[in-house]
């Protein structure tokens, strides 16, 4: 998967912006991206600050982190 031009904090920046009174015709002119991916931003990202952002991804490591420890024979791994 390609990487990202911005950050999640830049994206959100970005959508307050927008929040603010620019257009997002305008937004997305001086950002070189599509309308579409300016609106794909605001269904992802709308109303979030960065904070919460944050939050979810350390809540999303930690879920993932407690699925490996959840599969099959992860206490054999700790044994051996």
């Amino acid at each position: 998967m390609k990487k990202s031009r911005f950050s999640e904090a830049k994206i959100i920046s970005v959508l307050k912006r927008q929040e603010r009174g620019e257009k997002a015709k305008d937004l997305c002119r001086e950002l070189e991206i599509s309308e579409a991916t300016f609106y794909k931003w605001k269904a992802k990202y709308g109303g979030l600050s960065v904070s919460e952002l944050r939050r979810i991804k350390e809540l999303e490591e930690e879920n993932a982190r407690l699925k490996k420890m959840n599969r099959p024979g992860f206490l054999g791994d700790l044994v051996s």
